[in-house]
């Protein structure tokens, strides 16, 4: 592949090692190149601005701004971008609003390099990425009552180990309202107490810890 069509790739990943991991197997790779790497969402959104590149791969949870912010921010303004959450994370929420944000495509830390590979170049020619596990949870995600924003804030003051008159106070609403929304939130995730809420939500990647 010449110069001219070489697939040009940006990685933003907060993990030095992760990144240069990447570039390794991408530059070996005689049709890519990494153009530039991130180490946090605004700088990703600031190096895509820059360099355009053809495929970006972009983690979900990194400081400063957010995976899934960056991939929103970067699609406003550039809607054909091509971009491949590649992260640890995988949790049918993760998936949801990666997907949903823009991305393209969506793989695990613990692909071998072929596939990764090939999934670089299958978003490269305007197709998603989307391995049969990864749409799998995603089908499972999408049959599932939506978290409304009052019941996600509740839902992350309860992770924080908040009680109920310490999150109405927190969100200047009742102790009473706030037993609804608890109420609420165990039956849309399918469990009886606080605790398996909280588990249910970290591993579905809806809350973090």
């Amino acid at each position: 592949m010449s110069q001219a069509t070489t697939i040009r790739v940006l990685i933003a990943d907060d993990h030095f090692i992760v990144r240069q991991g990447l570039a390794s197997i991408i530059n070996h790779d005689p049709e890519m190149t990494v153009i530039a790497q991130a180490e946090d969402g605004q700088q990703a959104i600031e190096r895509f601005c820059e360099y355009q590149p053809d495929v970006t791969l972009m983690d979900l949870r990194m400081p400063q701004v957010g995976g899934v912010e960056a991939i929103t921010a970067i699609c406003a303004e550039f809607e054909p971008a091509r971009i491949m959450v590649l992260t640890t994370y995988d949790g049918d929420e993760n998936i949801y609003r990666g997907l949903q944000a823009g991305a393209k495509g969506y793989m695990l830390k613990d692909a071998k390099p072929n596939e990764l590979l090939n999934a670089i170049r299958s978003l490269h020619h305007g197709q998603q990425y989307i391995p049969s596990h990864v749409g799998a949870k995603l089908v499972q995600r999408l049959s599932k009552p939506e978290l409304s924003e009052r019941e996600l804030e509740v839902l992350r003051l309860i992770t924080q180990g908040m009680s109920n008159l310490e999150i109405g106070t927190a969100l200047s609403i009742g102790e009473s309202t706030v037993k609804s929304h608890v109420n609420r939130i165990l039956s849309k995730l399918g469990v009886n107490d606080r605790t398996q809420a909280v588990i249910v939500a970290v591993k579905r990647g809806i809350v973090s810890l």
